[in-house]
């Protein structure tokens, strides 16, 4: 350890030749740039540019990648996840092309963790406050390029894709485009990756068997890159980056490792060079054309309720307003859900499946068709979204790859991206809803139809009445759970999982474990924490105020009444207390019970939150809270700063 052998190892150098050649400089040059400019084209030689190509336009491109691959692909080192594993591969294909465009790549990476890997773990609690640490240090690295001409981000999953997109909306007047990283295959016989991670709950059940578990949890990730097979907030995140107009048409998706997938990378790098030529910068692409029409696309994929934080937060990163609850939900009213997806069914089809049938453009052109779309939105094509879609309508592209669905899979493609008539003939309903109620007056938010159908009434309405059954953490929920200590009709409530609690978590294990009790579909979840996009059942998440910022669900007790309605058509819905043991009572009394009564005694934060956490979350609610997108608003943390009294000296 302190040494290895051999006389080799001391042969060491102190001068080296230097690159040859001459670097391309001017009088006028020497005589008027900063000094780090000419310093840069050193450094640029040094690290093995061609000294007369050194004045090409500069371009960066950003990743997330993760992880060290041989050149055969074998693992060196591995990454948090199979979405950033590849994404060097793409980072390599636009670098090339845009050298061959006689530019100047340069590279840089701020890695992303992984949802799926820290579920019911305490690294959840880092999970949405890394996306604001990544957006700012993506921010600091395209600032510390100043010379750039054009950035191009590569990013694939949970919290590295939106935080990508947060930095490239706030480029301004400079050009930028987004390649999402794609999706992962799905295995030729066993499970996908968002059933494969209830193996846990189905054996403590005994539902499987160890070998099973073993089996299908080895082969579940079937190729070695892409985000996960199902329609969660990594793939609703590219579609919506799609949406914006920041990534070229139907590069949402595209099945990673694979010729079509570099190729995206490819003419993305030809794009963000042009964007460069003609002068058409971020600002105008994204606009709040674009921030609406990302809106319709995730209430017609059905999209994760996590973009409900994201899309915020990359409107207000662009200057753009913020999508309020009411805006959500007036496009959810508006528009038609036409896609059947892994987890919303009903037949439940893959995201590489979703992209064969056409993925984002084909939906768009029925929302064009209408009329739910801003065609005249701009996109990194240097184009209108209406001429991309009439591209698309037309293209080989398109009539080749729906035809490789047919071919491959023997799914027509009309099956998974329907007509408006189709799908509401299929039963496909509009996706998000918005509770409040005495539980939540500030709001809260179910995926609708998530619920099990045979809980819906004839009128599309769900109603649900059931003792609560309180926890304060993720673990003693998921304890209850394996104990077989959550019975038929109870509503269990999670507190204290919002952002002060524990950083916003996400709860797919506790929704996952549900889901394999043979009287799941009759337990309801309240909670101020979030849920995963592949969640399942009659979950309300968001809940707002949480609890430990005085909200009424820190006052819930054990043994309380609550009703749930949902209205799957007016995709309206309510959460009150209703009954306090065997005493039944309505709204209103319930929310003078709650008024006067003290916050549980035993709220609080969970004992492993970082202090990093603590501090996203106080910055986070100084800046409009959960339903302005969690985000740092600078203005208003300083005004509440000065508000403040002056400490003492040395305080």
């Amino acid at each position: 350890m302190l040494e290895s052998p051999g006389p080799a190892l001391h042969s060491v150098a102190t001068h080296a030749a230097g690159p040859a050649g001459k670097l391309p400089l001017s009088a006028e040059m020497l005589l008027t740039q900063p000094s780090g400019k000419l310093f840069g084209l050193s450094q640029n030689a040094g690290m093995g540019w061609e000294p007369a190509r050194l004045t090409d336009p500069e371009f960066l491109i950003l990743s997330t990648h993760g992880g060290l691959r041989a050149e055969d692909g074998s693992a060196i080192a591995l990454g948090f996840h199979t979405g950033h594993w590849e994404v060097g591969l793409l980072v390599a294909e636009a670098a090339r092309e845009l050298k061959a465009l006689r530019a100047v790549p340069f590279a840089g990476a701020c890695t992303d963790p992984c949802d799926g890997r820290t579920q019911g773990t305490a690294g959840m609690m880092d999970s949405l406050p890394f996306r604001n640490d990544a957006a700012i240090v993506l921010r600091r690295l395209m600032r510390s390029l100043p010379t750039g001409k054009g950035v191009l981000g590569i990013a694939t999953c949970d919290k590295g894709l939106p935080a990508m997109m947060m930095a490239l909306a706030a480029a301004g007047e400079l050009p930028t485009v987004l390649v999402p990283g794609g999706v992962t295959l799905l295995p030729e016989a066993g499970e996908d990756a968002g059933k494969v991670q209830t193996i846990g709950a189905r054996y403590a059940q005994r539902q499987i068997t160890l070998e099973y578990a073993a089996e299908v949890g080895c082969r579940a990730c079937a190729s070695p890159g892409g985000g996960c097979q199902f329609l969660g907030t990594a793939a609703t995140a590219q579609v919506v980056a799609e949406a914006l107009g920041l990534a070229l048409p139907h590069t949402a998706l595209a099945p990673s490792g694979q010729p079509i997938w570099l190729d995206g990378a490819r003419r993305s790098a030809r794009a963000l060079k042009r964007l460069h030529e003609l002068g058409i910068g971020t600002a105008q692409v994204l606009t709040a054309a674009s921030i609406r029409n990302a809106m319709v696309l995730h209430a017609a994929f059905g999209g994760s309720t996590n973009l409900l934080l994201h899309l915020p937060a990359i409107a207000f990163a662009a200057g753009l307003k913020r999508p309020t609850a009411a805006d959500w939900a007036a496009v959810n009213r508006q528009t038609p859900r036409l896609v059947d997806a892994l987890p919303n069914g009903p037949k439940n089809f893959a995201t590489v499946q979703v992209f064969l049938a056409g993925g984002v453009p084909e939906v768009m052109l029925h929302l064009r068709r209408a009329g739910l779309l801003d065609c005249s939105a701009r996109t990194v094509t240097g184009e209108t979204l209406g001429a991309s879609l009439d591209w698309w309508q037309q293209s080989e592209r398109r009539h080749a790859l729906r035809r490789k669905l047919v071919e491959l899979d023997g799914i027509e493609p009309d099956e998974v991206i329907m007509a408006p008539d189709r799908a509401r003939r299929s039963g496909l309903t509009a996706t998000v809803c918005f509770p409040a109620g005495n539980l939540a007056p500030e709001g809260s938010v179910i995926k609708s139809t998530a619920i099990d159908p045979s809980l819906i009434g004839s009128d599309n309405i769900y109603r649900h009445q059931g003792q609560a059954r309180v926890f304060t953490t993720e673990e003693a929920a998921i304890g209850a759970i394996k104990a077989g200590r959550v019975s038929q009709g109870d509503v269990m409530v999670l507190v204290c999982g919002g952002p002060a609690g524990a950083g916003m978590q996400e709860i797919y294990q506790i929704t996952s474990a549900l889901k394999q009790l043979p009287h799941c579909k009759h337990v309801a979840v309240l909670t101020d924490a979030r849920f995963s996009g592949v969640s399942t059942g009659a979950c309300i998440g968001h809940i707002s105020p949480e609890a430990l910022a005085g909200g009424p669900i820190g006052k819930i007790l054990d043994g309380d009444r609550i009703e749930i309605v949902i209205d799957r058509d007016a995709l309206t819905g309510t959460v009150n207390l209703v009954g306090e043991g065997t005493e039944l009572f309505g709204a209103e009394e319930g929310a003078r019970r709650l008024a006067a009564r003290a916050l549980r005694a035993d709220l609080r934060p969970h004992p492993a939150l970082p202090d990093d956490t603590r501090l996203w979350a106080a910055l986070v609610n100084a800046s409009g809270g959960v339903w302005g997108g969690c985000v740092y608003d600078t203005d208003r943390i300083v005004e509440r700063l000065e508000r403040q009294p002056a400490g003492r000296p040395g305080s």
